[in-house]
This record gives structure tokens, sequence and C-alpha cells, in this order.
């Protein structure tokens, strides 16, 4: 009995641990759709059921770390761009597992899109969809372990 409880358990932390990785919280590493090269570590944090993502770090060889957000037209303006908020707002959909009506940030353009977030792979990829009026792009950004 005791090696049947024990299994069960283990089971049990499986399934919470791997429940706990379909989500889009972490630290993600985005990849350019074009280059397939990374472009930045983000990391996405949950408050009260609202996700938020700033960028970590810049990945680019190229990368200027102390770049701000010059094309930024809101509060992020003039900002650093290691420490920028590039994700606001997004949300859990019910039944689903998919996070949106959020925004994400493209800093390069200064542009914001409509955001959904869908967790692949068990929670390995995160198909990141930035759209205006139905019209946008995905990327895959690949978790950090």
């Amino acid at each position: 009995m005791k090696k049947i409880t024990t299994f069960a358990l283990g089971l049990l932390l499986a399934g919470v641990s791997f429940a706990s990785d379909m989500t889009p919280v972490g630290t993600w590493r985005s990849i350019d759709d074009k280059t397939g090269a990374a472009k930045a570590q983000i990391v996405i944090s949950d408050k009260g059921g609202v996700l938020s993502g700033r960028i970590e770090k810049l990945l680019r060889k190229e990368a200027d770390q102390n770049a701000v957000c010059e094309k930024c037209t809101d509060d992020r303006k003039g900002k650093p761009m290691v420490g920028l908020e590039i994700i606001r707002g997004a949300k859990k959909a019910d039944g689903k597992d998919v996070w949106e009506d959020g925004k994400i940030l493209d800093p390069e353009s200064g542009k914001n899109y409509t955001l959904r977030l869908t967790p692949k792979d068990g929670g390995s990829k995160l198909d990141v969809r930035g759209s205006v009026l139905g019209i946008g792009r995905t990327q895959t950004w690949v978790r950090v372990k």
C-alpha cells in the first residue's frame, strides 16, 4: 500500500510541475521570426492574475545594453531597454491555456499590439502573437531553464 501511495504522490507532484509549466510565467528567450536569432531575454510575471513582462537582457551581439526606447510614445519613452516593460495586462482566457487582452510593445518601432500568449510543447515554448485589427504575426519564444 505504501508503494502505491508513494507512486500516486509522485504522479500528483509531476502533474503539478507540468501544469505550472503551461503558463507564460517565467524567463523566455525571444527569437527573431525573420532571422531565427535570439533577440532578448524576457521575464514574465503574474500579479493577481495579470501578466507583465520585462526585458532582462539584450542578446544580439551588436546590442547596446545601455540603449533606451527612443521610439516609444508613452510612459516608456527614453527608458532603458533593459528593464523595459514590454508586456502589460494579459489575462488567462476562461477554460483555455491562452492569455490575452493585453498589449505587447515592439521597442524597435515603438508600436503597441494586441497580445495573445499560448504555451506550447509542454510549456517549453511560447507562441507570442501581436496584432492590430486581427492582422499580425507570431513569434515563438523558448523557455530558459
